[in-house]
């Protein structure tokens, strides 16, 4: 068995489908990473911090230890600070985006729920299915026919 070259192999691994399909999903999820950052950041906080009072939760912060300033007004010991309010909007960014993948994934699940029911006439079945099933339904019959006395 002759060693393939290490561009072969690579070549191989690049151009199976699985591979492809990975670099998709990647593409398509940073694609709506983004959207759903910009539904949570320009859309849902402004109006919920309008509604608890007009204060955006990042600045929400805990201060253990003060800085300190030279003379001049520059910092010479950095403050100790607990910012909880970051932790906050972290935590209700990833509610709304677990919210929303859920929902994405619900509709695809009802989607393809539709598309694999084969009393649903609206999606027309593959031609490789039908024919499957069409060979199915013959050797059936044959069966059924060589069977009986």
């Amino acid at each position: 068995m002759a060693k393939k070259s290490l561009y072969q192999e690579f070549k191989e691994f690049a151009v199976k489908g699985n591979m492809l399909d990975l670099a998709i999903g990647i593409i398509i999820g940073t694609a709506f990473t983004k959207i759903v950052n910009t539904l949570v950041q320009s859309v849902l906080m402004p109006a919920l911090g309008m509604m608890v009072g007009s204060f955006d939760f990042k600045y929400l912060q805990w201060v253990l230890k003060e800085g300190e300033l030279d003379a001049d007004g520059n910092e010479v010991v950095a403050p100790v600070i607990i910012k909880y309010g970051e932790f906050i909007q972290a935590a209700f960014d990833f509610f709304i985006i677990a919210v929303v993948v859920f929902a994405f994934v619900k509709l695809i699940n009802g989607w393809k729920r539709k598309a694999d029911d084969p009393g649903n006439k609206e999606i027309p079945t593959p031609k490789e299915i039908q024919l499957l099933s069409e060979i199915r339904d013959l050797l059936k019959k044959d069966q059924s026919t060589s069977s009986t006395p």
